[in-house]
């Protein structure tokens, strides 16, 4: 048996907007403390996979995810999940919509099974092994590409429409709004000078919210993607992967189709048509919902703040967001949230 020679290479990291649940506390023990390059391997050895000593990090802060060689076979992915996060039945109805699609030929990446299961534990930690797939990102400035990648939306939600998710939760202005701004309020985040300036602004911001889904009305809850951002595909020659289903949830379908949209209001409907044109090719898409796009990004938007405060005990957040927290910061969260009302006022896109 061939020694184990160990090599941590740490690759590029850019944040991510993956949002948490409520567990997460920022005064909580670091999450991976343990979690060494020796644990990673021997954890893979658990279920049949011998990894040569290379690895390498991955663009993950919720996570872990590392791309592992092997001396005999291509290389895997290992994702170890954040402690308290997700419950198991939580992650393994994740895994069995990832296998959902992989049956039906949708290009999503399920967990390897090992011993008919996906979700494997060891010293501590959760963790699941995917087939590696390279890919660039997509160039979300070519219609073309706009119109494919809402095709193969379209076709995951014709899945994910079949059911709903019974274990995982939905999107709600609870969780992204309220509870976000509740969060950091109570723990003093804001400087005091500013803190009445947020009340105010996160307080309209939130009523725009509330207008904009109450102008949309009842909409069709489905399996979701959840962040179906340009960063979570990776593209071909072949077309494209989608990966990090981690936030997969039940919601509204533009909930996996507005965060492709970028620019000013015209750029946005030129966008918004292309991705339309392919995905009512597999499912008709209830133009009503386009009164939630605004909404849906300002809860992004107040939920990104209180996301960063509850992973703070994480040493790789002081690290790689050292801006947080400063006057700075929150200067720029009440401009940008000024700047979300005058949106949620305007009307819907209309294609």
């Amino acid at each position: 048996m061939a020694c184990r020679r160990l090599e941590w290479r740490m690759g590029e990291s850019l944040p991510q907007e993956d949002p948490e649940t409520r567990d997460g506390h920022a005064d909580a023990a670091p999450p991976y403390a343990g979690l060494t390059p020796d644990v990673v391997l021997d954890a893979l050895d658990t279920i049949g996979i011998r990894g040569d000593g290379r690895m390498l990090a991955l663009n993950s802060y919720e996570n872990r995810v590392y791309q592992v060689w092997r001396e005999d076979a291509p290389p895997v992915v290992a994702k170890f999940y954040r402690p308290a996060r997700w419950s198991d039945a939580q992650i393994v109805e994740e895994h069995a919509f990832l296998a959902e699609l992989a049956e039906r030929e949708v290009p999503a990446v399920p967990p390897i099974v090992h011993d008919g299961r996906t979700l494997h534990q060891h010293a501590g930690f959760r963790f699941a092994a995917f087939a590696r797939h390279g890919g660039r990102a997509p160039e979300l400035d070519d219609a073309r590409v706009l119109e494919r990648l809402g095709m193969y939306i379209g076709r995951i939600h014709a899945v994910g429409a079949a059911r709903p998710f019974d274990a995982r939760p939905s999107v709600s202005i609870a969780e992204f709004g309220d509870e976000a701004r509740d969060y950091v309020l109570a723990h003093d985040l804001v400087p005091a000078d500013l803190r009445p300036a947020y009340e105010a602004v996160v307080a309209q911001a939130l009523d725009g919210v509330r207008a904009g889904f109450e102008r949309a009305g009842a909409f069709a809850a489905l399996r979701l993607h959840g962040d179906c951002h340009g960063g979570n595909v990776l593209w071909t020659d072949h077309g494209p992967h989608f990966v990090d289903f981690d936030d997969a949830r039940n919601g509204p379908a533009i909930q996996d189709l507005w965060m492709l949209l970028s620019g000013d209001r015209d750029a946005m409907t030129a966008q918004l048509r292309s991705v339309l044109d392919g995905y009512e090719r597999f499912r008709l898409f209830d133009p009503r919902e386009l009164a939630l796009i605004e909404p849906l990004r300002t809860l992004r938007l107040v939920h990104y703040a209180a996301w960063l405060a509850r992973r703070w005990n994480d040493p790789a957040f002081p690290a790689a967001f050292p801006w947080f927290g400063t006057q700075r910061y929150w200067q720029d969260r009440i401009l940008e949230l000024r700047e979300q009302v005058g949106a949620l006022s305007e009307p819907p896109l209309a294609v």
